[in-house]
């Protein structure tokens, strides 16, 4: 027997689960998602942190909007960020800090000896920075937990180990059938398939948009001497690594971005000894142990910004992915913004025009 919705969404992640919640019950929703548990892949792999200037002036109003409703449901903890440079860089910095400023966001210069204050052990040629105190880090499982827990007190159908096997477009929508052998009708697809958007296109008969998954690999470490809390998020202005405290350890990314097939992300040990190295680049700390490793792809779009919008050939299939590695941080303004656009709704005060897939047309 065939379900029948009047919105199905091919993704249950942060994406799909937050845009589900944000539908307020207002529509008959399927949410599939293709692996055992919603937020197997990215959701469950980010560094977890909200940070304005992450992710580009575009996509700031999203984070600078999502930041009351994380608030409300307890899910950011004050971090702060430090973006560090070396000498000869410090035009290139103050380039980097000029468009977030121009939107009010805070970010103070700080010196060779306010930056060494913040960051212990830190390596002479590192002689400036900003900051950015209103970082935070991102309780992510309790963010995608709520949004499942809302979607299904209004009723939203979650199927998982329901991978997307066919999708065939008809007058009145579309007939969707799963690889377990379970149909169902939908007037409109949503698209939150993360690393998977393209393929969900083309199986659709949607033309692909170019949103390429994008490797990171993370690793988590013991130093001497332990960090504490104190630590900022630490990035540097050439985005060639980032760490940050964890359990008197850190988190380290060597900001690695390698084109990837969609697919269950492993950390390559190169990868892991590129971070390695680039720490020691930075701090004089002494790694002791590399406690785990993991990876998980971020998609982009070619453009680098957000797709969110109906299509501009099918007015029944609706992007919603390419959020990088900043999807999370941006989840609650873009499941409204969303929700709007496919309810017909102005729900919201941000502009959609800059994330339309009509760009791309």
């Amino acid at each position: 027997m065939e379900g029948r919705y009047d919105i199905a969404i091919i993704g249950a992640g942060m994406a799909g689960a937050s845009l589900a919640a944000a539908l307020d019950g207002k529509a008959r929703v399927l949410l599939a998602e293709a692996e055992d548990v919603p937020g197997y892949h990215t959701t469950g792999r980010s560094a977890a942190f909200w940070m304005e200037s992450y992710g580009g002036a575009g996509m700031q109003p999203l984070t600078l909007a999502s930041r009351g409703p994380l608030e409300a449901l307890g899910a950011l903890t004050p971090r702060t960020a430090l973006t560090l440079a070396k000498a000869g860089q410090e035009a290139a910095l103050q380039a980097f800090a000029a468009p977030f400023r121009a939107l009010g966001v805070e970010m103070p210069d700080l010196d060779r000896a306010e930056i060494a204050a913040r960051v212990p052990g830190l390596h002479l040629d590192w002689t400036c920075g900003v900051l950015e105190p209103s970082c935070c880090d991102i309780d992510v499982a309790r963010v995608h937990q709520h949004y499942l827990a809302q979607a299904r007190r209004d009723d939203v159908d979650l199927w998982t180990r329901a991978r997307l096997a066919s999708a065939e477009r008809s007058r009145d929508g579309w007939a969707l059938t799963f690889e377990d052998g379970r149909k169902a009708r939908a007037a409109v697809l949503v698209n939150a398939a993360g690393a998977w958007a393209d393929p969900v296109a083309r199986l659709a008969g949607v033309r692909p948009l170019g949103i390429t998954p994008l490797r990171r690999t993370m690793a988590q470490v013991a130093v001497a001497p332990a960090t504490t809390a104190a630590l900022p998020l630490v990035l540097d202005l050439d985005g060639s690594f980032y760490f940050k405290p964890e359990s008197g350890g850190i988190w380290l990314s060597p900001h690695d971005e390698t084109p990837s097939a969609p697919c269950d992300a492993a950390p390559d040990k190169a990868d892991v000894s590129l971070a390695l190295d680039r720490l020691s680049c930075v701090v004089d700390w002494r790694v002791e142990r590399v406690e785990r490793r993991w990876a998980g792809l971020r998609s982009f779009a070619p453009d680098r910004m957000a797709v969110y919008g109906f299509d501009p050939r099918d007015p029944a299939f609706f992007w919603f992915a390419g959020q990088g590695g900043f999807g999370i941080q941006t989840a609650p303004a873009a499941a409204q913004l969303g929700a709007g656009l496919l309810l017909g709704e102005d729900s919201c005060n941000l502009d959609p025009m800059p994330y339309s897939p009509a760009r791309f047309a």
